[in-house]
């Protein structure tokens, strides 16, 4: 798959991993959708810092744990017109935020998280894949999901959140072998302890004992999961698809 010229849509893209993996995108040089639920300001912050670097981009609102939304992201990104759509990231996704015990929460709450993280995930990757389907017109590409470690040992106080991951990772094995025939290569990454989200927030002394705690000694970015991701989408993974790779600093 050649990077340039072609698309790639990032969900969930405003801001944390998505928009660290539009920006590396960017600068190898796809023209990237950065899509967005709600944060336009920040969505077209990262389109402008692209721009200001000499690459292509635009901001795509869609909610994608509406599957009407998620059609209309992708006709958009064919009305811009600036290449073949040869990747997605599916980045978008419901945090655990707040810890709690699953017995205290109830079914909205449960099904707005399986709705973003597994449902929106399903739905981009179909749309991607009638895009990209070489029997269908399309030059084949490569989807990659971002998955969690917590989907792999199930977290704490997040089991909703971690069985919609493990979901993820299941649907990554079993889409690839359906996608190769199409040349579609589909690949997950699975973040351990990333400084995004809910870890910004903590104190020094509570990140410092974070990092205790992973082999590498160190909490990780969200520039090391777009390195990543990027490195799956290369041609110098050509050869890899339906794999789950952690990054997560050994733990």
């Amino acid at each position: 798959m050649s990077a340039s010229p072609g698309v790639m849509v990032v969900t969930g893209a405003s801001r944390g991993i998505g928009a660290a993996v539009a920006r590396l995108a960017a600068s190898r040089g796809f023209a990237v959708c950065v899509n967005y639920r709600s944060r336009a300001d920040l969505a077209q912050g990262v389109c402008d810092a692209i721009i200001a670097a000499g690459g292509r981009a635009c901001a795509i609102q869609a909610d994608v744990s509406v599957d009407a939304e998620v059609v209309r992201l992708f006709q958009q990104v064919d009305q811009w017109q600036a290449g073949p759509l040869l990747a997605l990231v599916n980045n978008a996704g419901l945090t655990h935020g707040t810890r709690g015990l699953f017995m205290d929460m109830d079914a909205e709450q449960v099904a707005k998280i399986v709705a973003v993280n597994l449902m929106g995930t399903l739905s981009c990757s179909r749309e991607a894949m009638r895009r990209m389907a070489l029997s269908r017109g399309g030059k084949g590409g490569s989807i990659v999901h971002v998955s969690s470690q917590a989907g792999v040992f199930g977290g704490q106080k997040i089991a909703v959140y971690a069985a919609s991951k493990a979901a993820i990772n299941t649907f990554t094995v079993g889409l690839a072998r359906e996608a190769a025939p199409e040349g579609i290569r589909v690949n997950s990454v699975s973040p351990g302890i990333i400084a995004s989200g809910e870890h910004i927030g903590q104190t020094a002394e509570q990140q410092a004992q974070l990092a205790s705690s992973i082999p590498l000694q160190r909490i990780g970015s969200p520039d090391d999961v777009a390195q990543a991701v990027m490195w799956l989408i290369s041609e110098s993974a050509s050869y890899i698809t339906g794999t789950i790779l952690p990054v997560a600093g050994g733990r």
